[in-house]
Protein backbone atom coordinates (compact mmCIF):
# COMPACT_ATOMS: atom_id res chain seq x y z
CA UNK A 1 0.00 0.00 0.00
CA UNK A 2 1.31 3.08 -0.97
CA UNK A 3 1.29 6.12 1.56
CA UNK A 4 -1.75 7.86 -0.84
CA UNK A 5 -3.66 4.86 -0.39
CA UNK A 6 -2.30 4.26 3.35
CA UNK A 7 -3.73 8.41 4.19
CA UNK A 8 -6.93 7.30 2.65
CA UNK A 9 -7.11 5.05 5.33
CA UNK A 10 -5.76 6.68 8.06
CA UNK A 11 -8.54 9.56 7.22
CA UNK A 12 -11.05 7.11 7.72
CA UNK A 13 -10.45 5.79 10.59
CA UNK A 14 -10.25 9.38 12.39
CA UNK A 15 -13.63 10.32 11.00
CA UNK A 16 -14.30 6.48 12.98
CA UNK A 17 -13.24 7.77 16.02
CA UNK A 18 -14.17 11.48 15.71
CA UNK A 19 -18.03 10.21 15.65
CA UNK A 20 -17.29 8.09 18.85
CA UNK A 21 -16.05 10.95 20.66
CA UNK A 22 -19.02 13.16 19.12
CA UNK A 23 -21.67 10.85 20.81
CA UNK A 24 -20.06 11.11 24.05
CA UNK A 25 -19.92 14.87 23.76
CA UNK A 26 -23.44 15.19 22.00
CA UNK A 27 -25.31 13.44 24.78
CA UNK A 28 -24.59 15.98 27.39
CA UNK A 29 -24.72 14.87 30.96
CA UNK A 30 -21.79 13.26 32.88
CA UNK A 31 -18.80 12.44 31.02
CA UNK A 32 -17.14 10.33 33.57
CA UNK A 33 -14.27 12.16 34.12
CA UNK A 34 -11.10 10.50 35.93
CA UNK A 35 -7.41 11.39 36.17
CA UNK A 36 -4.37 9.66 35.47
CA UNK A 37 -1.23 9.40 37.18
CA UNK A 38 0.07 12.20 35.79
CA UNK A 39 -2.87 14.13 36.79
CA UNK A 40 -4.44 14.82 33.66
CA UNK A 41 -7.84 14.03 32.60
CA UNK A 42 -9.31 11.49 30.35
CA UNK A 43 -12.88 10.44 29.59
CA UNK A 44 -15.19 7.72 27.91
CA UNK A 45 -14.78 9.41 24.57
CA UNK A 46 -10.83 9.42 24.80
CA UNK A 47 -11.10 5.32 25.37
CA UNK A 48 -13.55 4.89 23.09
CA UNK A 49 -11.66 6.58 20.40
CA UNK A 50 -8.37 4.27 21.78
CA UNK A 51 -10.76 1.80 20.66
CA UNK A 52 -11.64 2.44 17.31
CA UNK A 53 -8.30 3.59 16.55
CA UNK A 54 -5.93 1.23 17.64
CA UNK A 55 -7.41 -2.37 16.29
CA UNK A 56 -7.66 -0.80 12.68
CA UNK A 57 -4.35 0.44 12.20
CA UNK A 58 -2.76 -2.32 13.81
CA UNK A 59 -4.63 -4.14 10.41
CA UNK A 60 -2.77 -1.46 8.37
CA UNK A 61 0.71 -2.22 8.31
CA UNK A 62 1.60 -6.10 9.61
CA UNK A 63 4.48 -5.75 12.36
CA UNK A 64 4.18 -1.61 12.69
CA UNK A 65 3.50 -1.14 17.00
CA UNK A 66 0.99 1.25 18.10
CA UNK A 67 2.04 4.10 20.52
CA UNK A 68 -1.35 5.09 21.82
CA UNK A 69 -1.70 8.28 24.78
CA UNK A 70 -4.22 5.84 25.72
CA UNK A 71 -1.99 2.79 26.03
CA UNK A 72 0.61 1.40 28.72
CA UNK A 73 3.82 2.74 27.01
CA UNK A 74 7.04 0.42 26.72
CA UNK A 75 10.15 0.69 28.17
CA UNK A 76 12.53 3.00 26.12
CA UNK A 77 14.65 -0.47 25.36
CA UNK A 78 11.94 -1.76 23.42
CA UNK A 79 10.70 1.54 21.75
CA UNK A 80 14.40 1.57 20.85
CA UNK A 81 13.88 -0.51 17.95
CA UNK A 82 10.95 0.85 16.56
CA UNK A 83 12.26 2.22 13.34
CA UNK A 84 8.29 2.70 12.15
CA UNK A 85 5.70 2.89 14.39
CA UNK A 86 2.28 5.04 14.71
CA UNK A 87 1.78 7.30 17.37
CA UNK A 88 -1.80 8.31 18.25
CA UNK A 89 -3.62 11.09 20.60
CA UNK A 90 -6.80 9.77 20.27
CA UNK A 91 -8.69 12.61 21.43
CA UNK A 92 -5.94 15.76 21.75
CA UNK A 93 -7.20 18.76 23.74
CA UNK A 94 -9.23 17.02 26.48
CA UNK A 95 -9.43 19.59 28.37
CA UNK A 96 -11.35 21.68 25.49
CA UNK A 97 -13.45 18.62 25.23
CA UNK A 98 -14.60 19.03 28.57
CA UNK A 99 -15.22 23.09 28.36
CA UNK A 100 -16.91 21.58 25.50
CA UNK A 101 -15.67 24.42 23.30
CA UNK A 102 -15.19 22.21 20.30
CA UNK A 103 -11.13 22.78 20.17
CA UNK A 104 -9.96 18.96 20.07
CA UNK A 105 -9.14 16.62 17.74
CA UNK A 106 -8.01 12.89 16.50
CA UNK A 107 -4.23 12.57 15.86
CA UNK A 108 -2.68 9.92 14.18
CA UNK A 109 0.44 10.06 12.52
CA UNK A 110 3.10 7.58 10.95
CA UNK A 111 6.87 7.62 12.58
CA UNK A 112 9.79 6.32 10.26
CA UNK A 113 13.36 6.83 11.91
CA UNK A 114 11.91 9.37 14.18
CA UNK A 115 10.43 11.51 11.69
CA UNK A 116 6.57 11.89 10.91
CA UNK A 117 6.05 11.36 7.18
CA UNK A 118 2.16 11.12 7.34
CA UNK A 119 -0.28 12.79 9.87
CA UNK A 120 -3.67 13.35 10.14
CA UNK A 121 -5.58 15.64 12.37
CA UNK A 122 -9.55 15.34 12.48
CA UNK A 123 -12.05 17.72 14.18
CA UNK A 124 -14.86 16.28 14.96
CA UNK A 125 -17.22 19.04 15.90
CA UNK A 126 -16.85 20.89 12.92
CA UNK A 127 -16.01 17.07 10.28
CA UNK A 128 -12.81 19.60 9.12
CA UNK A 129 -9.77 17.11 8.02
CA UNK A 130 -6.05 18.11 7.77
CA UNK A 131 -3.85 15.63 6.32
CA UNK A 132 -0.27 15.26 4.83
CA UNK A 133 2.69 13.38 3.58
CA UNK A 134 6.20 13.97 3.13
CA UNK A 135 7.28 14.63 -0.47
CA UNK A 136 3.56 14.62 -1.25
CA UNK A 137 2.32 17.62 -0.27
CA UNK A 138 -1.37 18.84 2.62
CA UNK A 139 -4.25 18.99 2.27
CA UNK A 140 -7.81 20.43 3.87
CA UNK A 141 -11.07 18.43 4.07
CA UNK A 142 -14.01 20.00 4.72
CA UNK A 143 -17.99 20.90 3.23
CA UNK A 144 -16.27 22.30 0.43
CA UNK A 145 -14.70 19.41 -0.86
CA UNK A 146 -10.82 18.88 -0.56
CA UNK A 147 -8.37 21.14 -1.19
CA UNK A 148 -4.55 21.84 -0.87
CA UNK A 149 -2.93 23.51 1.70
CA UNK A 150 0.60 25.54 2.24
CA UNK A 151 2.43 27.54 4.63
CA UNK A 152 2.53 31.55 3.56
CA UNK A 153 5.83 33.29 3.31
CA UNK A 154 6.56 36.32 5.28
CA UNK A 155 7.35 37.92 2.02
CA UNK A 156 3.11 37.74 1.03
CA UNK A 157 2.40 38.91 4.50
CA UNK A 158 4.92 41.96 3.98
CA UNK A 159 3.48 42.25 0.41
CA UNK A 160 -0.10 42.49 1.53
CA UNK A 161 0.58 44.67 5.00
CA UNK A 162 -0.34 42.08 7.06
CA UNK A 163 0.62 41.89 10.67
CA UNK A 164 2.44 38.64 11.46
CA UNK A 165 0.28 36.66 13.01
CA UNK A 166 1.38 34.35 15.99
CA UNK A 167 -0.92 31.49 17.06
CA UNK A 168 -0.47 30.84 21.11
CA UNK A 169 -1.84 27.84 23.42
CA UNK A 170 -5.08 29.24 25.38
CA UNK A 171 -3.77 27.57 28.68
CA UNK A 172 0.25 26.76 28.97
CA UNK A 173 2.90 29.19 29.18
CA UNK A 174 1.30 32.23 28.61
CA UNK A 175 3.67 34.65 30.52
CA UNK A 176 6.87 33.30 28.20
CA UNK A 177 4.53 33.66 24.93
CA UNK A 178 3.22 37.22 26.04
CA UNK A 179 6.82 38.51 26.49
CA UNK A 180 8.26 36.81 23.58
CA UNK A 181 5.48 38.46 21.30
CA UNK A 182 6.45 41.87 22.91
CA UNK A 183 9.76 40.94 21.52
CA UNK A 184 8.86 40.01 18.03
CA UNK A 185 6.47 43.55 17.71
CA UNK A 186 9.58 45.58 18.67
CA UNK A 187 11.89 43.58 15.52
CA UNK A 188 8.73 42.72 13.28
CA UNK A 189 6.32 45.34 14.09
CA UNK A 190 2.74 44.37 14.35
CA UNK A 191 2.19 41.22 15.86
CA UNK A 192 -1.72 39.61 15.65
CA UNK A 193 -2.16 36.53 18.13
CA UNK A 194 -4.95 34.13 18.18
CA UNK A 195 -5.30 31.63 20.66
CA UNK A 196 -6.63 28.07 20.55
CA UNK A 197 -6.64 24.62 21.63
CA UNK A 198 -5.57 21.37 20.68
CA UNK A 199 -2.71 20.66 17.92
CA UNK A 200 -5.17 23.14 15.73
CA UNK A 201 -2.76 25.53 16.34
CA UNK A 202 -0.12 23.60 14.03
CA UNK A 203 -2.91 23.35 11.39
CA UNK A 204 -3.46 27.20 10.53
CA UNK A 205 0.18 27.63 10.12
CA UNK A 206 0.15 24.74 7.56
CA UNK A 207 -2.88 26.00 6.23
CA UNK A 208 -1.58 29.67 5.95
CA UNK A 209 -3.48 31.32 8.32
CA UNK A 210 -0.63 32.00 10.96
CA UNK A 211 3.42 32.32 10.67
CA UNK A 212 4.54 31.09 13.88
CA UNK A 213 3.32 29.08 16.75
CA UNK A 214 6.14 29.35 20.10
CA UNK A 215 5.20 26.40 22.74
CA UNK A 216 7.21 27.18 25.20
CA UNK A 217 5.40 24.75 28.07
CA UNK A 218 5.30 20.92 28.41
CA UNK A 219 3.85 18.88 25.36
CA UNK A 220 4.15 14.76 24.57
CA UNK A 221 4.86 13.65 21.00
CA UNK A 222 1.21 12.16 20.71
CA UNK A 223 0.29 15.99 20.71
CA UNK A 224 2.58 16.90 17.89
CA UNK A 225 3.63 14.44 15.46
CA UNK A 226 0.69 14.38 13.41
CA UNK A 227 0.22 18.26 13.08
CA UNK A 228 3.55 18.14 12.39
CA UNK A 229 3.44 15.37 9.28
CA UNK A 230 0.90 17.86 8.11
CA UNK A 231 3.20 21.13 8.59
CA UNK A 232 6.13 20.11 6.79
CA UNK A 233 3.91 18.46 3.97
CA UNK A 234 2.82 22.16 3.93
CA UNK A 235 6.21 23.59 3.61
CA UNK A 236 6.87 24.64 7.41
CA UNK A 237 9.27 23.01 9.77
CA UNK A 238 8.70 22.49 13.70
CA UNK A 239 12.06 22.80 15.78
CA UNK A 240 13.21 22.91 19.21
CA UNK A 241 14.68 26.38 20.93
CA UNK A 242 17.89 25.86 19.24
CA UNK A 243 16.42 25.67 15.64
CA UNK A 244 16.81 21.47 15.31
CA UNK A 245 13.88 19.48 13.86
CA UNK A 246 11.47 18.13 16.47
CA UNK A 247 12.20 14.26 16.42
CA UNK A 248 10.39 11.19 17.61
CA UNK A 249 11.36 8.24 19.92
CA UNK A 250 14.99 9.43 20.84
CA UNK A 251 14.69 9.21 24.81
CA UNK A 252 12.94 7.26 27.60
CA UNK A 253 10.68 10.30 27.96
CA UNK A 254 8.00 11.28 25.54
CA UNK A 255 8.32 14.73 26.43
CA UNK A 256 8.77 16.97 23.87
CA UNK A 257 11.76 19.81 23.93
CA UNK A 258 9.60 23.53 23.76
CA UNK A 259 9.54 24.16 20.39
CA UNK A 260 8.49 26.58 17.56
CA UNK A 261 6.17 26.03 14.72
CA UNK A 262 7.16 28.14 11.69
CA UNK A 263 5.43 28.81 8.49
CA UNK A 264 8.36 30.36 6.23
CA UNK A 265 11.66 28.13 7.00
CA UNK A 266 13.63 30.51 4.86
CA UNK A 267 12.77 33.66 7.16
CA UNK A 268 15.68 34.11 9.23
CA UNK A 269 13.26 33.58 12.60
CA UNK A 270 16.74 32.20 14.62
CA UNK A 271 17.49 36.35 14.40
CA UNK A 272 14.20 37.15 16.37
CA UNK A 273 14.45 34.44 19.04
CA UNK A 274 18.01 34.32 20.62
Amino acid sequence: MDKSQLLSRVVDISRAAGSAILHVYNRGGDLKIENKRDDSPVTQADLAAHGIICPALEGLLEGVPVLSEESEIPAYDVRAGWHRYWIVDPLDGTKEFIKRNGEFTVNIALIERGEPVLGVVYVPVTGVTYAGVKGQGAFKLDRDGKQAIQVRSMRQRGQTGEPVVVVASRRHGTDKVDQLIAELEDELGAVATTNMGSSLKLCLIAEGKADFYPRLAPTSEWDTAAAQAVVEAAGGIVVDTRMDVLRYNTKEELLNPFFYVIADSQFDWAKYLK
